[in-house]
């Protein structure tokens, strides 16, 4: 804290009523944080402003813009009215108003990249929550992904898991000592809830070529982190289940391929969890007990999480425990229940003598926030009242032509534009049968995606990188299928 100018070894969130900055050191910003406020309070607004200060510093960030006017940090701000006078008020913030290396990304490929992972990476634990399987159909799954693992089939996409199923309908000795997991009945609840899945729209995450997380981390060239927003406006109200686990399996396979860091003075990566609640609701105990211990490590691999929600009460108190940064918008409390509620987000703060806590989450206007940060040695320090220091990017969405522009700019134009259908366990499987497989192009024409559109906008070509990226796909080893963190966790093999 203070009134020096902030630096890109700090997370700057703004400043109390006094006009003093409040800050916190960037090294600690592994250790995870929360963002919440009722509707309207301006989270969207501190979390702009968060992804600002972690790109400024070399840290690259992966958000999800659920009302779709996140992107607005692609264009630089116009700060007007009440705004421009609270800027005025922080002198030493030394605002710039400019756009930030935004990259957009869409499961659906409509408007952004498209967003794509593989049935093998996501691993069965992750693909049985998604899928809200029994725990008979859960072991069957099981069994499934051990067959193919044996066998040497790559689960690439919802066609190969359909086709082993069906496979291992027929040959049900392949399953050796697993046979008796896998009945007609789990085996045809399985496909049932792939169908499920397929209606959703949620076949277009999996497949190749799948994101590289290398690409995430890659920083710009002048050294900032580059922004990758997952547009899930559209994700988050009609497959909230395909949201969420996309979430988890991001975070696992950043645990499973970073190496330990230590101590450093700054995070590789700053993710952040919109709708939070939605990566617990609903989710089996053995999940949740993964990804709580996710959370606990995934820190020392240099990763900060930040959970943005309604309430800290929507999130289990083991993982509210782990949170170091609590950035807390008004709320209100009508009932006793909410009543009960705001006591205890008041609680989860080191006391002021300045003011009452429990008073002041209620009086908070838009743009205010109590906010707890660490001192240096990592304990809490004293909560705060604070205004929240504007975005330098726009506050609002990019137009459609901006969106063209941006992606058509993009460093990963061409890179996972186009979808690779390289030889997987539907194509073996059927050449076992005798039969050719379907033509990818008589299974059901797309309209052209938004990266598409975007590249006959300023009339550019994507056949070499095309190329690149499909040799580079044709290249890259198949993963064992059984695998992963969650995966080893649940295992117990060399993982903590």
């Amino acid at each position: 804290m203070g009134d020096q100018m902030p630096d890109s070894l700090q997370l700057v969130i703004g400043a109390d009523l006094k006009g003093q900055s409040i800050a916190q050191a960037m090294r600690l910003a592994n250790r995870h944080g929360l963002i919440a406020g009722a509707t309207g309070t301006g989270k969207t607004v501190t979390l702009q402003r968060m992804a600002e200060a972690f790109s400024d510093a070399g840290v690259a960030v992966f958000a999800a813009d659920i009302k779709g006017d996140l992107c607005g940090l692609g264009a630089a701000g116009n700060p007007q009215g009440k705004i421009a006078e609270r800027i005025a008020g922080m002198p030493w913030l030394n605002h710039k108003p400019q756009a930030y290396p935004v990259t957009l990304w869409d499961v659906h490929g409509q408007s952004g990249h498209p967003l794509r992972t593989t049935l093998s990476e996501m691993g069965p634990l992750l693909l049985g929550s998604l899928l809200e399987l029994t725990d008979s159909q859960q072991s069957a799954l099981y069994a499934a992904f051990k067959v193919a693992d044996r066998e040497g089939l790559l689960l690439l996409d919802l066609k190969d898991l359909k086709a082993l199923l069906n496979h291992l309908r027929d040959n049900p000795l392949l399953l050796g000592d697993d046979a008796a997991l896998m009945t007609t009945g789990s085996s045809q609840a399985l496909l049932r809830r792939l169908a499920t899945l397929e209606q959703q729209g949620a076949e277009a995450l999996f497949g190749e070529p799948a994101l590289q997380l290398e690409d995430i981390l890659q920083p710009t060239a002048d050294g900032r982190g580059r922004i990758h927003l997952l547009d899930a406006s559209r994700l988050v109200h009609e497959a909230p289940k395909v949201y969420a686990t996309f979430l988890l399996w991001l975070l696992a396979e950043l645990f499973e391929q970073l190496p330990e860091r230590g101590d450093a003075d700054k995070p590789l990566l700053a993710l952040f969890f919109d709708e939070a609640h939605l990566l617990f609701n609903g989710t089996p105990q053995a999940l949740r007990d993964r990804l709580e211990q996710v959370v606990r490590l995934i820190r020392s691999k240099g990763v900060g999480v930040y959970f943005v929600t309604q309430s800290p009460g929507d999130l289990p108190d083991d993982v509210l425990a782990q949170l170091g940064l609590r950035i807390q918008h008004g709320l209100r409390a009508f009932t006793a229940k909410e009543q009960k509620s705001l006591r205890a987000v008041a609680e989860g703060f080191r006391p002021n003598p300045a003011f009452d806590t429990l008073s002041v989450l209620t009086e908070l206007g838009i743009g205010e926030a109590l906010v707890g940060t660490l001192q240096e040695k990592g304990t809490p320090e004293m909560v705060q009242r604070v205004l929240v220091a504007p975005p330098q990017s726009r506050i609002g969405p990019l137009t459609e032509t901006e969106r063209k522009v941006l992606i058509a700019g993009s460093p990963f134009k061409g890179r996972y534009d186009q979808p690779i259908d390289r030889e997987s366990a539907y194509e073996v499987l059927m050449g076992r049968k005798g039969l050719a497989p379907e033509p990818e192009a008589e299974q059901g024409k797309q309209e052209p995606s938004f990266t598409e559109q975007a590249g006959e906008f300023l009339g550019t070509a994507a056949g070499k990188a095309l190329k690149s990226a499909m040799q580079q796909a044709a290249n890259q080893l198949g993963r064992q299928l059984v695998r992963g963190l969650m995966g080893s966790l649940l295992g117990g093999s060399k993982r903590r």
